[in-house]
Order: structure tokens, then C-alpha cells, then sequence
């Protein structure tokens, strides 16, 4: 199962619409997994259109999005749990100082988290758990470049990549 993993669009503050490699991307995906900051509802309609789509609310998105959409959400993709949430706060140690205390009480049953927030890529694991941001297609404010994620998942594996947009 190939899994397209975006975030922090923020269309049309950042960008007028994504990229055209993230819409060729969630057309060759099984699914696409948005980590919040869509900013315009208009982004999650035109995804929806290409893929099946898991997405979460963010701290900057309009009332129609939060209304729609859950503020965090675990998913199972092929016997893998998912948790996916945006993040709240200061970037710095967000994992330890906010996605661990929201799904403290999942915790131990999720294979990976998918967050998004800070704008910044990473790829980490701690304590034997996932943690993955894919950056933003749209904005390099807080970040060198703009990327997005690859998950591939087969059985239990869960093969990462961020790709840098050029």
C-alpha cells in the first residue's frame, strides 16, 4: 500500500494550489493522510476527488474544516495504527512536550504517528515508535525546502521517505 503524507498546505496564504507533484502523487496513491493547516476547505475537496483521503483539523484552518474534521484520529492502513494529528504550541520538542501527552493513552497500540505544525521534515524514532513529519509542499518559512512523505506499507513494514519538492 503506497500512502501519500502531506501537511501544512495552507492554500491560499502559501500557495494558490498544491503542487503539481502532490497531485500526481495522490493519484498513484491508495490514500493520502493530511496532517492539518489545509487553511481552505477547497484543498481537502480537490484531494478527495483524486484519493481516499485521512485527514485532521490543524490550528489554522477555517471553522468549515474544524467542523469537519476530528483534531486527532488513529486509523488502521493494512494492520498498521495510525495516529495522525497537526500539533499545537511551540515547534520545539513537540513531540515530548505535545504528541505524546494526545495520545498518551494509545500509545502503546500505534505503530506511528503522522504530525505535522512546525513545517519541518523528520523521520524519527523513539522508544520503539514512529514519528513523521512530512514538512510542507507550499512553504520553506520555517524550513530549508518544501516536501512531502511516501509511506509504503507491506505486513508490518512501513518503508518512510521524505521527498524534498524542487
Amino acid at each position: 500500500m503506497k500512502v501519500l503524507v502531506i501537511s501544512d498546505t495552507h492554500i491560499p496564504v502559501a500557495a494558490n494550489e498544491l503542487p503539481a507533484v502532490i497531485i500526481e502523487q495522490a493519484k498513484k496513491s491508495n490514500c493520502c493522510i493530511h496532517a492539518g493547516d489545509f487553511t481552505g476547505i477547497e484543498v481537502l475537496k480537490n484531494l478527495e476527488n483524486l484519493t481516499k483521503i485521512y485527514a485532521v483539523s490543524g490550528n489554522m484552518d477555517n471553522p468549515d474544516i474544524r467542523e469537519r474534521l476530528p483534531g486527532k484520529v488513529i486509523i488502521e492502513l493494512e494492520g498498521i495504527n495510525v495516529g495522525i494529528i497537526h500539533g499545537r504550541g511551540a515547534p520545539s520538542n513537540l513531540i515530548d512536550n505535545y504528541i505524546k501527552h494526545e495520545f498518551s493513552d494509545d500509545l502503546k497500540k500505534i505503530d506511528i504517528i503522522i504530525f505535522g505544525h512546525t513545517h519541518y521534515p523528520a523521520d524519527k524514532t523513539i522508544e520503539e515508535k514512529i514519528y513523521f513529519n512530512p514538512g510542507s509542499p507550499t512553504d520553506t518559512i520555517f524550513a530549508p525546502y518544501r516536501s512531502y512523505g511516501i509511506l509504503e506499507i507491506e505486513g508490518k513494514s512501513i518503508k518512510r521517505r521524505i521527498i524534498k519538492i524542487e
